[in-house]
């Protein structure tokens, strides 16, 4: 680990101690991130004694949802055992303990790799509660001060938070450095967590559960009725409660639960800490959830079944709520819906208001004990497990008087779980006058009683446009410098480069309508005229989800083929004043580029991409082609290809990579799979913040214009022609014959071959883009014209699924 001019340091190596669930992903994370990993675990008894390692890191290949960016990225994980491989630590620069929730098994492991950490290095454990500060005793004094915890959540790929446990004898640059590197380069949400048992997540996470589990057998509520009142309607993760228990394992709940019960006996709420005897009951059953097949739920064949535990046994998982209380928890108003479920005598509703009265008292409780501010805790909920909103900041936005009245007076009826009344802060001072938590000046902190601000962390400076919780300052200060329905073009203010315009569009899901398709003309038009570079990216996801469907529907419908030929036309007008503008058009991805969307980034300069972005195109599945240059550039790309890596390869060769992902309607499942697929470049730029990619966007786009950036030049290029157009038919019967594709689909991929390889011609015939994309036209608008094409167009509109015909 070198330190740089500014003193900053770098982490080029990561350890990652210990091969089981967490510690594999953990290690494929960083992969994902471009960092190299060396992964221990104990010597395996015979034979190749880093076995144990070797299979966690095949292991990461198969699994689903997929830890890694690109199977191959298993390559940069080293396995290694702590018997032969001791001598590898010296190569890291962060070394994290990942084994097993077991605070002897933890101690004595610090004590055998204590001799052979880099001078320097850090070192952290991945552990979901342990105390921190008991760990680093098993540390010599001289490493004590470089130790912290890091508690990532599971899976670490996917979910946004890492909280960051320093104890008293941390170095505080230190865990500024660590927090630097988990924000940028693994593009984590870190709240700084103090060393308290269950840390924040956890902690307020599984008293919410824990309140579930109380007010669902208060009001009689069977598991399915509860999860659909503490899903999605209430602002939280589809699989609401009793599924969710079911994803982390019962016995990892009960685990966590015991923590809690044993090491917080003074917590007022201590009462609730019990476990539930119809968890009791599952585990002893073997029911562990998902990962042993059954648990609140089993599923036999395709039915989901849920537990009754009056009969014993599974019964049909059909219960959602009833249409009354969902009908409540539909309202927008955040206090009109807390008071309709208050004061609604639906059992129901009744138990929704209980498990949020429950949720805002404990937490109002335990802030001074668990964090420094309510950000932190409003955070941890939302990152860590999928909340819209975190306790306080649903209290703010529901009105915090009148919410504080409320959940006082039912700790005053002993309707709560707790009589503990609310801390003072809550009903009077600065809290009370301000009407919450959240302020212009910062979040509450009750050990200052003042409003702490966010941090001040450089890091923290490229995040454009990061989420603001209610009643936070914004932390936006665009300039418009035109905006209408459909777009918005502005500029960033200083230190961001205020010669790049920026445009994000306004539609659903960011589709390109004619509106947007103008907007983005007129972008381009705007930037040649008065800025050095042009960037298209979202302020939210996705980057756009295509071609708007719907505006192209009631033009066909009025005048048919020739009501929609100018539409396709103006698209693919718009992709080529894009590839051809005399500024650099950089395109910022996040989310889903599909079909239109993924033609219109591959037509950019560059592509800067949020790992997690998922491009494809997709108009197969409904029946169609790309016909907004999409197969144009596949086209182009393998004839690039060619030129670059070796002319006697044949063309065919090159192009059946695209060939088959157009004719799949593949979607990337990383940004770095993208680029495998070929719709990203290895020159494009990937970066592991969501938040950070308009920073990136913006300044790759200024050092494109700085460096004397040209558009490329209209050149004719060779294309495959009839032969592979007869290579390719001949596949595409085979496939047909065997019965994986229907009619309808054979005829489009025919389609697709015929375009891509460049239509009737000979073999390495030169083509324009025009020709090009004239055959994508024609070959677009003759299917539009096919009535199977029409019922997949149809069906996908009403249901939002591919129709199979």
């Amino acid at each position: 680990m070198q330190a740089s001019q500014s003193g900053q340091r770098h982490i080029g190596k990561v350890a990652v101690c210990g091969a089981g669930v967490m510690g594999a992903q953990i290690a494929a994370h960083c992969v994902n991130a471009g960092v190299p990993v060396v992964l221990f675990d104990l010597p395996a008894k015979e034979g190749d004694k880093s076995a144990i390692a070797k299979r966690a890191i095949a292991g990461l290949q198969k699994m689903n949802p997929a830890p890694l960016g690109t199977p191959g990225l298993a390559d940069a994980i080293t396995p290694a055992n702590y018997e032969d491989d001791m001598h590898r630590l010296a190569e890291c620069d962060l070394v994290i303990e990942a084994i097993a929730e077991r605070m002897d098994w933890k101690l004595d492991l610090y004590k055998k790799l204590a001799p052979f950490i880099k001078p320097g290095a850090i070192i952290a454990s991945n552990t979901s509660g342990l105390s921190i500060t008991a760990l680093s005793q098993a540390l010599p004094e001289a490493l004590r001060h470089r130790f912290s915890g890091v508690h990532f959540f599971n899976p670490p790929r996917y979910m946004p938070l890492v909280e960051l446990i320093p104890t008293a004898d941390t170095t505080p640059a230190l865990v500024s450095q660590l927090e630097t590197f988990l924000t940028s380069q693994l593009g984590k949400g870190v709240v700084r967590a103090k060393d308290t048992p269950n840390f924040i997540g956890n902690r307020i996470g599984v008293f919410g559960i824990l309140s579930v589990f109380a007010q669902a057998a208060k009001a009689s509520l069977p598991v399915d009725v509860v999860d659909d009142l503490t899903g999605t309607r209430l602002g939280r993760a589809k699989s609401g409660t009793f599924r969710t228990a079911d994803v982390v394992g019962l016995d990892t709940l009960a685990h966590v639960i015991a923590t809690m019960r044993d090491q917080l006996p003074d917590d007022p709420f201590h009462a609730s800490f019990g476990l539930p005897a119809v968890v009791s009951a599952l585990i002893e059953k073997g029911a562990l959830g998902q990962k042993a097949g059954a648990g609140f739920y089993r599923k036999e064949g395709k039915a989901i079944l849920r537990v009754d535990p009056a009969k014993g046994g599974y019964v049909p998982a059909d219960g959602k709520a009833d249409d009354a209380v969902a009908a409540l928890l539909a309202e927008r108003d955040p206090g009109k819906r807390l008071q309709a479920l208050r004061e609604s005598s639906h059992p129901q509703a009744q138990f929704v208001w209980a498990v949020l009265r429950d949720a805002f008292h404990y937490a109002a409780v335990h802030l001074a004990d668990i964090a420094d501010n309510a950000r932190q805790v409003d955070q941890a909920m939302v990152w860590g497990f999928g909340h819209a909103q975190g306790p306080f900041e649903l209290w703010q936005a529901a009105g915090w008087r009148q919410v504080a009245q409320w959940v006082a007076d039912d700790i005053a009826a002993g309707r709560a779980l707790s009589s503990a009344p609310l801390p003072d802060w809550a009903s009077s001072g600065p809290v009370w006058e301000a009407q919450g938590v959240h302020t212009a000046q910062g979040s509450w902190n009750p050990h200052t009683q003042s409003f702490q601000p966010r941090s001040s962390l450089p890091v923290y400076q490229r995040q454009v446009a990061a989420p603001r919780l209610v009643g936070e300052a914004t932390g936006l200060s665009e300039t418009v410098v035109f905006e209408n329905e459909a777009v918005k073009a502005f500029t960033l203010p200083a230190p961001h480069p205020e010669d790049v315009l920026l445009l994000s569009f306004k539609s659903k899901m960011h589709t390109l309508g004619p509106d947007v398709i103008q907007g983005i003309v007129h972008a381009v038009d705007v930037a040649e005229g008065s800025f050095k570079a042009l960037v298209i990216g979202q302020l939210t996801e996705p980057f756009s989800a295509g071609a708007d469907l719907k505006s192209m529907l009631p033009l066909f419908a009025q005048g048919g083929i020739k009501a929609v030929e100018p539409v396709e036309r103006a698209m693919q007008d718009m992709v080529q004043r894009v590839r051809y503008a005399q500024v650099p058009v950089v395109a910022a991805l996040a989310g889903m580029a599909l079909g239109g969307g993924c033609e219109l980034a591959v037509h950019c300069a560059k592509r800067v991409a949020h790992f997690e972005t998922y491009m494809g195109l997709v108009e197969v599945g409904l029946g169609l082609v790309p016909g907004s240059g999409g197969l144009a550039y596949c086209a182009r790309r393998a004839a690039e290809l060619q030129s670059e890596t070796n002319p006697d390869i044949p063309l065919l060769a090159l192009l059946k990579k695209f060939a088959l992902a157009v004719a799949s309607a593949q979607v990337s499942k990383s940004a770095l799979d993208a680029r495998e697929i070929g719709y990203m470049l290895p020159s494009d730029t990937v970066v592991m913040n969501r938040y950070e990619l308009l920073y990136v966007a913006v300044r790759e786009a200024a050092m494109l214009a700085q460096a004397g950036w040209r558009p490329p030049l209209q050149q004719a290029f060779p294309v495959a022609g009839r032969d592979a157009i007869a290579t390719l038919k001949v596949q595409l019967v085979n496939m047909q014959v065997g019965g994986f594709i229907s009619a309808h689909d054979f005829t489009v991929a025919e389609k697709v071959a015929y375009v891509m390889c460049g239509g009737d011609v000979d073999p390495g015939s030169l083509v324009d883009d025009e020709w090009m994309l004239s055959l994508e036209r024609q070959a677009f608008l003759g299917l539009l014209a096919d009535p199977k094409t029409q019922e997949r167009i149809m069906g996908f509109v009403k249901t939002g699924k591919p129709v199979r015909n």
